[in-house]
């Protein structure tokens, strides 16, 4: 497992949305944020119909020896006046067995009490100023059948179980303080592989497309060709993703390419540089690293060639 490129991707999937170009909080695109991956509170959910249970299911090829890890991200946000910012949290569900799973589902609740600050935020990038970070519980349910010889599905439930009073009455600012934002899940596996949905065996196609994936989509991460890494995002990604050599650094918003945002960053006035510098540490930072970056690292956002990977049905 190439850990280092499976943390890239999955701090790429966590933060994705996290902030919209121009990256100042008075900026209209910024007032609807965190649209990825957010598990509500299960009275929010049901009076909405929105996502409370966000659920994976994947396949793994070994036999009932096999053992994995199951991490569930998400970020939880902290709210100050003006601007919400966020922490990421990580939960580890306990080492796993795949005879035991057969036998009966773990359950891993966890929980992340109320926390104030009359100064500098929870969060240590947090620029200041009073903030408030509610309370969220939850429980993560892993389960496995098999479903042929040396076939197992793994099926992994996130489940928001935060109380929220009145819920038809609350806003969805109100409900977000309360929700996991990005929440995905890395699945790593020890003594056997996980099958591709998207290219599964010719055999298993059958079996992989009668997988029930809510809110996430399954796919191998890692160096090409290996098989013991599966992360469940919140985004549609394609197996083995990569993040582009010549980036610079995080920009958050997937809908544009780095050198347009670049460039448009160089552009903003000073009044706006101000606002994005003030707003959030991470659009401080953005807004540094563009204004410091060298002649010859902005021409190779330019363009790159990429090789085209041939694959079976041609390429790819």
């Amino acid at each position: 497992m190439d850990l280092k490129l499976v943390e890239r991707i999955a701090n790429a999937v966590l933060y994705e949305g996290y902030m919209l170009y121009p990256y100042r909080p008075s900026a209209i695109k910024n007032h609807q944020r965190f649209n990825f991956g957010v598990v509500y509170p299960r009275e929010y959910g049901l009076a909405y119909d929105e996502l409370f249970c966000a659920q994976t299911e994947c396949l793994a090829a070994s036999n009932w020896r096999m053992a994995f890890d199951v991490r569930v991200r998400f970020l939880h946000l902290t709210a100050r006046e003006g601007w919400q910012e966020a922490v990421g949290r990580e939960v580890n569900a306990p080492a796993l067995r795949m005879d035991e799973l057969l036998v009966a589902p773990l359950q891993a609740p966890f929980d992340f009490p109320i926390k104030r600050s009359s100064g500098a935020l929870c969060d240590p990038l947090a620029r200041g100023g009073r903030g408030r970070q509610e309370s969220i519980n939850g429980n993560i349910e892993i389960a496995a059948q098999q479903v042929a010889e040396r076939v197992f599905k793994i099926t992994t439930r996130v489940m928001n179980l935060t109380p929220l009073a009145d819920a038809p009455a609350v806003s969805r600012d109100e409900a977000l303080k309360r929700s996991l934002i990005s929440t995905h899940t890395i699945l790593s596996a020890r003594g056997g592989e996980f099958i591709s949905l998207l290219d599964p065996p010719e055999p298993l196609r059958d079996v992989a497309g009668s997988c029930r994936n809510i809110g996430t989509y399954p796919v191998l991460v890692g160096a090409e060709g290996e098989r013991d890494t599966m992360l469940a995002s919140p985004i549609i990604l394609y197996d083995y993703p990569q993040i582009a050599p010549e980036s610079a650094g995080d920009l958050f918003d997937g809908t544009e390419i780095d050198e347009m945002l670049t460039l448009r960053i160089l552009t903003l006035t000073d009044e706006e540089k101000r606002e994005m510098r003030d707003g959030d540490e991470r659009a401080r930072r953005i807004l540094e690293r563009t204004e410091s970056m060298p002649a010859e690292q902005l021409m190779k956002l330019h363009g790159a060639a990429r090789v085209l990977r041939r694959g079976e049905g041609g390429v790819r």
